[in-house]
């Protein structure tokens, strides 16, 4: 899950929600990293940059389909799972998203989300400092 920790030289830190639907029959969890693709949301491939974070959960099965979420800014940092050791990660380094969408991978190659800081992490499920 991606979870907003600063968003630097702003007034207030916490973002304010824009509502958009959710692709037909497609779950989302708060938290989760997603993109606008035919004027609906959509889960983020591991190579596309998000451009949107739930800040709701909607089952599969929702009639409603529109949910709150917050857009991706360049000031705003975030505190995110890693799914393998980062051991070989370093500030600087580009990581991609995973396929749930709620996590990085340790995975440098084509990657679109910039490690801020490793926050001391050195296995799978620890969470490092990122910015989208």
């Amino acid at each position: 899950m991606f979870k907003l920790l600063k968003i630097e030289n702003a007034r207030m830190n916490v973002p304010s929600p824009v509502f958009h639907d959710v692709k037909a029959s497609e779950a989302v969890q708060i938290g989760e990293a997603l993109v606008l693709s035919g004027g609906v949301l959509t889960k983020c491939g591991a190579t596309t940059a998000p451009q949107f974070i739930a800040m709701a959960d909607l089952s599969a099965t929702a009639v409603k389909r529109e949910i709150p979420v917050a857009r991706v800014e360049k000031n705003q940092i975030y505190e995110v799972p890693v799914t393998a050791a980062p051991t070989s990660l370093k500030v600087g380094d580009k990581v991609t998203l995973n396929t749930d969408g709620m996590q990085v991978t340790a995975t440098t190659a084509d990657g679109v989300i910039t490690v801020e800081d490793v926050n001391g992490a050195t296995v799978a499920g620890d969470k490092i400092i990122v910015r989208i």
